[in-house]
């Protein structure tokens, strides 16, 4: 009754069923991996509202190049930690990050490196404000003045983002779209860590004009709708492709008869219609 599975045609509809039904478990398999490491963002986010701050050596090692280059990246295992540095800022070399946007608002996020004693620095979000009032969302804002002297910082270890795109100097200050240290790093004259803090303590304190940076939690949920989904269609192309046999199968024995027409001028004609 299934003889006809091995017909040519039928091995290479079975094969493209597998075929296709392998490549969507790949992808719901490649939707696994990503929930699992947006959960594991999420749970190093959450654990390190409640941690003790490290210190920064632990989570950034120390550059060893010149000027202008830039230590290795933070492990993942540490993004979103926190972690403290002490030294003294460079206000010679504020960086604007224009195109941030905080509570609907499109502003500027404030980059200032920390130099350490040891020479090399980091970079530390101190924070967004606002565009300039009456201006429009890249009119460059009065950047309160970072404090002078020694000064600690505590706060989020954070990655490098891709994208940064050039970097450019306007009315003294460094301008860029996205955080991409090692492109900053070329405009400062000393080595960089390789990611940078996102501020949450200083002392002494910062300024109230600087509104915090929300951390969001990654839509891990979202990518385990996809595992679902994508093993869903895997399962369901394998059972169509039994369906479709099946119904071939009961049409080559002849137990799926077609019907015969029906011939609808022998109906009665209905009250609706006289």
């Amino acid at each position: 009754m299934y003889r006809f599975l091995l017909t040519p045609r039928w091995l290479g509809y079975l094969a493209l069923t597998l075929v296709a039904a392998a490549l969507m478990v790949f992808l719901g398999n490649w939707q696994l991996d990503r929930y699992r490491g947006r959960t594991a963002v999420n749970e190093r986010i959450d654990a390190g509202a409640k941690m003790a701050p490290a210190p920064l050596r632990d989570a950034m090692p120390a550059p060893t190049g010149g000027p202008g280059t830039t230590g290795p990246a933070p492990a993942e295992r540490v993004t979103w930690t926190r972690a403290t540095a002490t030294g003294r800022y460079d206000t010679s070399n504020v960086i604007l990050v224009r195109g941030r946007t905080v509570d609907s608002t499109v502003g500027f996020e404030v980059l200032t490196p920390l130099v350490l004693a040891d020479g090399t620095a980091v970079l530390v979000d101190r924070g967004w404000i606002p565009p300039a009032p009456g201006g429009s969302a890249t009119a460059q804002p009065q950047v309160p003045a970072a404090p002078t002297g020694e000064v600690t910082v505590a706060g989020r270890v954070v990655a490098s983002e891709s994208g940064a795109g050039a970097v450019d100097r306007r009315d003294g200050k460094l301008e860029i779209r996205r955080i991409g240290v090692s492109r900053i790093a070329r405009e400062l004259p000393y080595p960089v860590a390789g990611g940078y803090v996102l501020l949450d303590q200083q002392t002494p304190a910062a300024d109230p004009a600087f509104e915090a940076v929300p951390i969001g939690h990654t839509n891990n949920w979202q990518n385990f709708g996809y595992v679902v989904q994508w093993w869903l269609f895997a399962g369901m192309s394998l059972v169509g492709y039994a369906w479709v046999a099946r119904r071939e199968a009961r049409r080559a024995a002849g137990l799926d008869k077609p019907r015969p027409p029906v011939d609808r001028a022998d109906e009665p004609a209905s009250s609706a219609s006289a």
